[in-house]
C-alpha cells in the first residue's frame, strides 16, 4: 500500500532525509521511531504529498504521490503533528467540513461523522467549539478527521500526544483494530507503544534508517536479550561475580548487594544465547537462590545504542 524508494529531502545544505526506502502492506502497523530532528515528520509529509521529495519516489496504493496526487491522497488519512484545526468551528461542524472536503454528501456524510465521533469518543464535546477543548479532546477531534472517509492508509504523527493514560489506551486500541485492515504508519517517542500497537518498527536517525524489524527482532539486538538475573542470600557479592564471570557464555556480570542479599545480572556474549541460563543454573547449584529469571531485550537500550553517537558500536 505504501512504497518509498530512495526518498531524499534537502533544505538548503541540510539533508533531512537521506535515501530512505521501505514498504508498508495492508494489515501492517509500522512504528516510526527516532530522536527529535531525525527526519520522521519530514518523511511522513513527503508520503502524504504535503511536501515534494528532492529525489526518490513514493507510491500509495500504486499511485505516485507526485505524478498522480489526487488518486493517492484519496486513499490517505493524515494526522499531522500539533493537530491543527479550525478553532472557531464546533467539533460537529469541523467534522462535517472534513467529510465534505473528502467528497461525502447527504447520508454518507452523516454516517461518516457519526462513525468517527463514536470511534474517537467525542459525543460529550460534539457541540463545543474547538478552541474550548482540552488538548486531549482537540487531538481526538483531529484524529477523527483523519479517519472520516475510512481511508486505506493512515499516516499518524504522534497520535497520542497530549492524551491522558486512559485516552492513550483508547487510541492504541483503535489503531490496533484499524491496523487489521489498513496500512498504518505512526511516529512516536513512547517505546511502549511499539509493543502495544506495532507489527513492525523502523528507527530513523539523521535521515537514515538504522533499524527495521518486528519489536521482537529489535529486542534481540539488545545486550539484555537472554541475560540472566538472580538474587542470592548469604553469599558475598565478589564471590558471586567471580563465579559467574567464569561461565563460557558470559560477557560480563553486574552485581549489587543489599544487606545479605546480592542481585546479579549475567549478560551473554551473544544476545539471546539460551545456553547462558543453563550454565547459570548449573553454576549456582547449591546456592540459596531466591529468584532467577531470563531477561527480554529492552527497546529503550537498543534505541539509545543505535541513535546516540557515543554508544554506537
Amino acid at each position: 500500500m505504501i512504497k518509498a524508494q530512495d526518498l531524499t529531502k534537502t533544505f538548503g545544505k541540510k539533508r533531512a532525509v537521506d535515501g530512505i526506502a521501505f514498504t508498508v502492506e495492508r494489515g501492517e502497523v509500522l512504528g516510526f521511531l527516532g530522536p527529535n530532528g531525525a527526519g520522521k515528520s519530514t518523511t511522513m509529509r513527503m508520503i502524504t504529498g504535503f511536501i515534494p521529495p528532492t529525489s526518490g519516489t513514493v507510491s500509495v496504493g500504486g499511485f505516485d504521490i507526485v505524478e498522480n496526487p489526487v488518486a493517492a491522497k484519496r486513499l490517505i488519512g493524515y494526522l499531522p503533528e500539533n493537530a491543527p484545526a479550525y478553532t472557531d468551528m464546533t467539533v460537529q461542524g469541523f467534522l462535517n467540513f472534513a467529510a465534505e472536503m473528502r467528497g461525502l454528501r447527504g447520508d454518507a456524510r452523516k454516517s461518516a461523522v457519526h462513525r468517527a465521533v463514536e470511534m474517537c469518543f467525542l459525543e460529550a464535546v460534539l457541540h463545543q467549539s474547538v478552541d474550548t477543548l482540552s488538548k486531549g479532546y482537540r487531538h481526538r477531534t483531529c484524529f477523527a478527521q483523519s479517519i472520516i472517509h475510512d481511508p486505506d492508509v493512515l499516516i499518524l504523527d504522534e497520535p497520542t500526544d497530549g492524551l491522558d493514560p486512559n485516552q492513550k489506551h483508547e487510541v492504541r486500541q483503535l489503531i490496533r483494530r484499524m491496523g487489521e485492515k489498513k496500512a498504518i504508519i505512526f511516529s512516536t517517542h513512547i517505546l511502549e507503544e511499539v509493543d502495544a500497537v506495532c507489527s513492525r518498527a523502523i528507527i530513523i536517525d539523521r535521515g537514515r534508517i538504522v533499524a527495521n524489524g518486528t519489536p521482537e527482532e529489535l529486542r534481540r539486538k539488545s545486550e539484555w536479550a537472554g541475560a540472566v538475573t538472580l538474587r542470592v542470600n548469604g553469599i558475598a557479592a565478589n564471590a558471586v561475580e567471580q563465579k559467574l564471570n567464569q561461565l563460557r557464555t558470559a560477557k560480563k556480570v553486574a552485581a549489587t548487594a543489599t544487606g545479605d542479599r546480592v542481585t546479579a545480572t549475567v549478560f551473554p556474549r551473544t544476545a539471546g544465547d539460551g545456553d547462558l541460563t543453563r550454565e547459570v543454573i548449573q553454576a549456582t547449584s547449591g546456592w540459596p537462590v531466591e529468584e532467577l529469571r531470563t531477561e527480554e531485550g529492552r527497546l529503550d537500550e537498543v534505541f539509545r545504542r543505535i541513535t546516540l553517537p557515543d554508544t554506537k558500536n
